[in-house]
């Protein structure tokens, strides 16, 4: 028998709260501590589709990377598609737990898997914590150079989207280091340039962001916030790791709001 509690201690050994951006919600967003569970979904977002897909296989526990309720509710008008949601959750017994920035900065977390994926090495806190270990993004080294195009096109075909936006100046410019921020990391491109990296891996860039990092003559690769989705694998790992006894499902739906045609 494995209650939430008991998986919960076990996630926040792993990227404890107190990593987290300050005002972030993380943490414990919807059900009871002490219900026991048997099957564990991993979501880099709760929307009402990725419930409808929980209540459908049978899920009570959804470990999620974005957070259920990071806007409070007004009201409980169930009209409205993300009340109706958290009553979906309610009647189907299924507890919300999140690990956002804190699962960023963690030692061994979001950062270094997507690190890992884009074929970095030797990696390092791009803005570490006092322990040099943790802290929001990382920046290491490219298993072989590569040119701007070439890892943007590594990147994209490890994201799974249609295509990326690149910033450079030239896409035949040869990389060596490269620094990387997990979904909305556009304000720290300057600092890894300062680090020395040769490109910035990140998303949510502004247009005019974009004319200061040409103006600079840096490169920046934006493939989409939605490549955060891609720790739904290591998070399922860590889970079948910590509890062999719980079975574990990876979400199948595709959560990015953006389409390119």
């Amino acid at each position: 028998m494995v209650k939430v509690q008991t998986l919960i201690q076990q996630i926040e050994a792993f990227a404890p709260k107190d990593l987290a951006e300050k005002g972030d919600p993380v943490g414990l967003q919807i059900g009871d501590p002490q219900q026991e569970i048997h099957k564990v979904m991993t979501t880099l977002d709760v929307r009402p589709e990725t419930v409808q897909e929980a209540i459908e296989q049978k899920v009570d526990f959804i470990w999620a990377h974005h957070e259920a309720m990071f806007f409070p509710a007004r009201n409980l008008d169930l009209s409205n598609p993300q009340n109706k949601m958290y009553a979906d959750l309610l009647r189907h017994d299924i507890v919300v737990y999140a690990s956002h920035t804190n699962l960023d900065a963690a030692a061994g977390g979001m950062n270094d898997w997507l690190g890992s994926i884009f074929g970095l090495q030797d990696l390092q806190p791009l803005l570490p914590n006092p322990d040099g270990q943790s802290g929001l993004g990382r920046i290491g080294i490219l298993k072989e150079d590569l040119t701007v195009s070439q890892l943007a096109q590594k990147v994209k075909q490890a994201c799974q989207v249609a295509e990326v936006r690149v910033i450079t100046n030239d896409l035949d410019r040869r990389l060596h280091t490269v620094a990387l921020l997990a979904g909305d990391g556009g304000r720290y491109w300057f600092k890894a340039q300062e680090l020395g990296a040769d490109a910035y891996i990140t998303a949510d860039l502004y247009y005019h962001v974009g004319h200061d990092i040409l103006a600079n003559d840096f490169v920046v690769i934006d493939p989409d916030h939605h490549m955060e989705a891609l720790a739904k694998k290591p998070m399922a790992t860590l889970v079948r790791d910590w509890q062999p006894d719980l079975s574990v499902y990876e979400s199948q739906v595709n959560t990015d709001p953006y389409r390119y045609i």
